[in-house]
């Protein structure tokens, strides 16, 4: 008998789960009209369709390696994917291990229709973004939000006239408000952002989002407009399009890049003022300042950002035995807690050299971890995950 499995997928927030039950009813009804046997049922919810990231797929990936199944039921073939590339990727890997797509829309998934469909889907996520923008460029020329919040504002939930909610209104947030004034005044005496940020946490201030104070939250980046100190709607002057964002094939995440000057849109919101001229000046002479010192052009020079970080044994498991904060490199040998140098918030300041802290930690493993109690707990533990 025919080994069915199911793929259904809903993209945003702004949908229902119930789409996700609708799609695998619909699909379990057309398995049991051909007489095939329901196997696994993968799903992704609220996840795009243009990244192929995505647990649920890569699950059924893994299943049809397996030999597990030999046919896929979806809704439709975007469903398993909007990307031509990813769409013809997938369907020659299927065909490979023998898995056919079957799909409610399309019916038997052919090559014509990995080519048609696929080159149709990539453009409607073209045709959607360019709507998208064109809809936010109009918002922000009304002198409303593009998108998202800053620090030092709240957002204005009201009706209009016609009954349907008004979108992309801010006010400003007077509290929050103060403690921009303050970042502005205290980096312009000399502060630095990390000092800044410290003081800041160790007064239970939340910085945005309602997290801890980061230095880089404040300092940004002054060519691109981020961070608090750069921010250039705290003058009262909106800025739009300073970056536009593309994902990375390989990992499916969003990398920002910089758009020219002449495609910025500005507009004057004078009621969304929060600094002064004076101040605003002050702050941009100290950070030119900063930028032509000498250790700041060697910086530059260096060019650190297109060097990859090494990767060593312990990166990104080790964790502050006070605080459990994340440690971070210190130098090129050394580890230390990222909470207490950067935030502030932890008390154990004390770093060690990385050879010696992975020493310690194999010669647990060798010494500790292969007791037969351990390797039974190991065991046990590994065979329950995998099921």
């Amino acid at each position: 008998m025919t080994r069915a499995a199911i793929y259904a997928r809903f993209s945003t927030q702004m949908q229902s789960a119930a789409s996700i039950e609708d799609q695998v009813r619909l699909c379990q009804d057309r398995a049991m009209r051909e007489g095939w046997s329901i196997g696994p049922v993968h799903t992704d919810m609220a996840l795009s369709g243009a990244s192929m990231q995505r647990p649920g797929l890569l699950a059924l990936l893994d299943g049809a390696e397996a030999g597990r199944f030999d046919v896929i039921i979806a809704e439709a073939l975007d469903r398993l994917s909007r990307d031509q590339a990813d769409i013809a990727t997938l369907f020659k890997r299927l065909s490979f291990h023998g898995v056919r797509i079957v799909t409610l829309a399309e019916g038997d998934v052919t090559e014509l229709h990995v080519g048609l469909k696929g080159t149709m889907n990539q453009l409607f996520l073209k045709d959607l973004a360019d709507k998208t923008r064109r809809g936010l460029q109009g918002r922000v020329l009304a002198g409303k939000s593009g998108g998202g919040n800053a620090y030092g504002y709240r957002v204005v939930r009201r009706l209009g006239p016609d009954g349907v909610p008004v979108t992309g209104e801010r006010q400003i947030d007077a509290s929050e408000a103060e403690i921009i004034r303050r970042i502005f005044v205290q980096f312009a005496e000399g502060h630095s952002p990390k000092a800044i940020a410290k003081a800041l946490n160790a007064e239970g201030i939340l910085g945005p989002r309602g997290v801890l104070w980061r230095d880089t939250a404040i300092r940004g980046h002054q060519t691109r407009g981020t961070g608090i100190l750069n921010n250039e709607l705290y003058l009262g002057r909106l800025v739009w399009n300073r970056l536009r964002y593309v994902k990375d094939p390989s990992t499916g995440k969003r990398v920002s890049r910089p758009n020219p000057p002449e495609a910025w849109i500005t507009t004057e919101v004078p009621a969304l003022r929060i600094i002064d001229d004076a101040l605003w000046d002050r702050v941009k002479a100290r950070q030119g300042t900063i930028a032509e010192s000498p250790r700041a052009q060697g910086i530059k020079a260096s060019r650190f950002w297109e060097k990859k970080r090494q990767i060593h044994l312990l990166t990104g498991l080790l964790t502050c035995g006070c605080c459990g904060g994340a440690m971070g490199n210190v130098g090129r040998d050394y580890l230390a807690c990222n909470a207490a140098r950067k935030l502030g918030t932890c008390t154990e300041r004390q770093s060690i050299r990385r050879a010696v802290l992975e020493d310690a930690v194999l010669d647990l493993l060798h010494d500790r971890l292969m007791q037969p109690g351990a390797v039974a707990a190991f065991l046990t533990s590994m065979t329950r995950e995998i099921n």
